[in-house]
């Protein structure tokens, strides 16, 4: 069965993580993405990852985690030639992608309103900070940046640790996402051809709509409220015999198959907890009545237990602890390559979380080394063996 989007040729020049785990998502779905990167340098996040080795070679884990099934090319854009070269595979492409600065493609010749007159058809997809206008807009962006200026950081954490940053690059990675969406919905149009500007600051806001929603029209003003969901009781993070255990009674008939489970039935009859708002007021007097029987036994033998009497319930794991459960490592979500070129062993990375007909989609080819791919490509735009050697020669690559 073919991929949503085979056939359909995307030019990846993102850097890092927000532009490559958009085209992550895209390469998986079946399009032909070619990493377009510059020439001697490449992708910043090929220096970037827990191997130094890795780091030095240009395959940095950081860069193995968003790029497996991609082709690289080199071209050096501020030259006049690799320009001319560029050009050429614009009109062979369906969808661009850069994570540029606002301007920074203007000013190298090769933004929107010059690509679009070489491929009218070209979908331009600009991932940035905070958008293509506004009084931000020449700020520069990174995941913590976004995360401090959107508010993320000032309602993670409780009220002695917040503001806290996310522990991972939630901005970026929301970013990315946005953009693969509106890619594939741009896709769909008729006639094909737009601009799609990528704000990673509203993108962020957008997924805080319950928060924002609850400040706009309800007066609310956001707090940092720790591992307590605060919008119903008891209903957050529990101490157990050995960790944490998150319980959501939200619902009434929750609370009472709760209680009875606990041998806690005499906790209705109190006042303090005799309706919702009651238990959300008093949600930390709760939770320490609760936790006096909780703490008695181990987390995952009470999630197994509350989830079977239908209380949603789930001890609180660590990466690698839910890397190795079935539940992940069974459904096809992590794909390994053997001997990685560059890398000189096997890598594991993670896919999209998507199943297509009860297929996980995955991509064949492993992470690119830097210009793998410059001979397949450019040749394919029919410059000869001694045109690409000359162009290498003269910087254009």
């Amino acid at each position: 069965m073919s991929k949503p989007l085979e056939g359909i040729r995307v030019l990846d020049l993102t850097n890092v993580l927000a532009g490559p785990f958009c085209c992550h998502h895209l390469a998986h779905l079946g399009a032909d993405v070619i990493k377009v990167e510059a020439a001697g340098r490449g992708d910043l996040a090929r220096k970037l990852g827990a191997d130094p080795e890795l780091n030095d070679k240009g395959m940095g884990v950081s860069f193995l985690a968003q790029n497996a099934g991609k082709k690289s090319v080199t071209v050096n854009l501020k030259h006049p030639k690799g320009k001319a070269l560029f050009l050429k595979l614009v009109k062979t492409a369906d969808v661009l992608v850069e994570n540029f600065r606002p301007g920074v493609m203007d000013r190298l010749g090769a933004g929107y309103d010059t690509l679009k007159t070489e491929n009218p058809r070209l979908i331009y997809c600009a991932i940035s900070g905070f958008g293509q206008d506004g009084p931000w807009v020449h700020r520069p962006a990174y995941d913590q940046i976004i995360q401090g200026a959107s508010g993320v950081m000032s309602i993670t954490g409780d009220k002695d640790s917040a503001p806290l940053r996310v522990g991972y690059p939630v901005a970026d990675t929301v970013g990315g996402i946005t953009a693969a969406f509106a890619i594939s919905a741009a896709l769909n149009a008729s006639p094909r051809g737009s601009f799609i500007d990528v704000s990673m600051l509203e993108s962020v806001l957008a997924t805080m709509g319950w928060v924002v929603s609850n400040y706009l029209n309800a007066g609310v003003e956001p707090a940092a409220n720790g591992n307590e969901n605060v919008t119903s009781a008891p209903s957050g993070a529990f101490e157990a015999g050995n960790g944490l255990l998150n319980i959501a009674a939200n619902k009434d008939e929750q609370w009472v198959l709760l209680t009875d489970h606990l041998g806690l039935s005499e906790l209705r009859e109190r006042p303090d907890y005799a309706t919702r708002e009651d238990r959300k007021r008093n949600r930390l007097a709760l939770k320490a009545d609760l936790e006096t029987v909780l703490k008695t036994r181990p987390a995952r033998d009470w999630a197994k237990e509350l989830n079977r009497i239908g209380v949603p319930s789930g001890a609180v794991l660590t990466v690698p602890e839910v890397l190795q459960m079935p539940q992940v490592a069974d459904r096809g979500f992590l794909g390994t390559y053997e001997n990685v070129p560059g890398v000189g062993r096997d890598i594991t990375v993670t896919r999209t979380g998507i199943k297509l007909d009860g297929k996980a989609p995955e991509v064949d080819a492993p992470p690119p080394l830097l210009g793998e791919h410059n001979h397949e490509i450019w040749r394919a735009l029919g410059v000869s063996e001694a045109e690409l050697l000359a162009l290498q020669e003269d910087g254009a690559l």
